[in-house]
């Protein structure tokens, strides 16, 4: 069996560790636009991902602190598949991907980088879209900033909101 080594990996999983929550942070605080926060609804908000895999990855987290899936609240997790099928729509019309990623990493052996706040991946992908460059050169190749996936996203999920 061959193995490809991403020690990037293992420094932003071992880093992402901290006292303070990242998604508990976020929500107490109104800087949406600095935070990347794309929509609050009332028992999760929708966010882009600081360091995505691709552009447009988004997560999804309740309010509530929480590190799994049995503990959370049944109201907060039937609202957070309704997010993951409005920020399937807002990704397909902005993106026009071949497939999506969605899913949970929970605990940090699982791959969890915030293990102690529950939260949903949403993902655009492409055929060819993964590739040697983060590998080999520890490098991701996105081809559109933050702020600009941002700009482009936050009117889709609002729109979705108004319907």
């Amino acid at each position: 069996m061959d193995h490809l080594w991403s020690p990037w990996r293992y420094r932003y999983v071992s880093a992402a560790h901290s006292e303070e929550c990242l998604f508990c942070r976020v929500a107490a605080e109104s800087d949406d636009k600095n935070n990347l926060v794309l929509l609050r609804a009332e028992r999760n908000f929708i966010m882009l991902n600081r360091f995505p895999y691709t552009s447009g990855h988004l997560m999804i987290a309740p309010y509530q602190h929480v590190a799994t899936v049995e503990g959370a609240d049944e109201a907060a997790l039937g609202e957070m598949m309704a997010l993951v099928q409005r920020a399937e729509s807002a990704l397909r019309l902005a993106y026009h991907p071949d497939g999506l990623n969605i899913g949970m990493n929970i605990g940090r052996s699982a791959g969890a980088g915030i293990a102690q706040h529950i939260h949903m991946h949403v993902l655009p992908r492409w055929h060819g879209d993964v590739n040697f460059m983060t590998a080999t050169a520890e490098t991701r190749v996105l081809p559109e900033d933050l702020e600009t996936s941002y700009e482009k996203l936050r009117p889709l999920l609002a729109a979705s909101e108004a319907e």
